[in-house]
């Protein structure tokens, strides 16, 4: 969903920028740790670790998107935007 001038309507996610490489530099980390052979355990807490970062960026960016876009959707009271939402939400839901 785009504006006339291509500004978008959906919310700014840069500030998850930060976040995400910090993830990323985490990875880095388990992936060393792996060349290393390092102590299984250890590098499961790391895994653990990162994959609940992903999982709270994720989470923040879906709420985003429940107040923003589909908040949107629900003002506009067309009928097939709101459904696309729910649907667009059931899907990610359902991954």
């Amino acid at each position: 969903m785009k504006k006339a001038n291509n500004k978008s309507l959906h919310p700014d996610h840069g500030v998850h920028k930060k976040r995400l490489n910090r993830v990323r530099g985490q990875i880095d980390g388990i992936e060393k740790m792996i060349d290393e052979r390092r102590y299984c355990p250890d590098i499961l807490i790391q895994l653990r670790a990162a994959a609940k970062a992903l999982e709270s960026i994720e989470a923040e960016i879906m709420q985003k998107h429940i107040h923003g876009c589909v908040k949107t959707a629900i003002k506009s009271r067309d009928e097939n935007a709101v459904t696309e939402k729910i649907d667009e939400i059931m899907m990610l839901v359902k991954r």
